[in-house]
């Protein structure tokens, strides 16, 4: 499978790719969890069928010690007992913000409140952020049909 555009070789994606990139700099520098950061963007790639997006993150997660348990269980965390409620009420907010137009008032007011009981304002702000990130890159990636598979972790940096 090939990718209908090479995001790494045109010069156009390269300066829109800086730019989602550098958005995604203040959530990694933020004080929300890695392993949440991860989590995060690992289920809302599920949701959107971002099979790159995927294989990056889970490698990514692996690489800085997440097990392979939790990972398998990250599409069944509602069912699962590995996850702090923290994570869960992270996990939430990710599946409402990807699915958006899926409820006709956005992000339920109860899903909102979970999230304040365990992140303050600026972890608050990176998560919502690393959402709106992790979709664009989903979107991104399925629209060109990126394939997946051969990411290595650390080679975007």
């Amino acid at each position: 499978m090939n990718a209908r555009i090479d995001l790494f070789g045109n010069k156009a994606a390269a300066s829109f790719l800086k730019h989602i990139n550098s958005a995604g700099k203040m959530v990694t520098d933020s004080g929300l969890p890695a392993a949440t950061q991860e989590l995060v963007k690992i289920r809302a790639s599920q949701i959107n069928g971002c099979g790159f997006c995927l294989d990056m993150h889970t490698k990514e997660a692996m690489e800085a010690g997440e097990t392979t348990l939790r990972l398998n269980l990250v599409a069944a965390w509602r069912e699962a007992t590995v996850f702090t409620d923290a994570e869960r009420a992270a996990l939430e907010l990710a599946e409402q913000g990807t699915r958006i137009a899926d409820a006709a008032g956005g992000v339920p007011d109860e899903v909102w409140a979970n999230a304040v009981k365990y992140y303050d304002e600026d972890q608050l702000i990176a998560l919502v952020a690393l959402i709106a990130v992790i979709n664009a890159y989903n979107r991104l990636n399925v629209i060109v049909q990126q394939p997946a598979g051969d990411y290595r972790p650390g080679m975007f940096g």
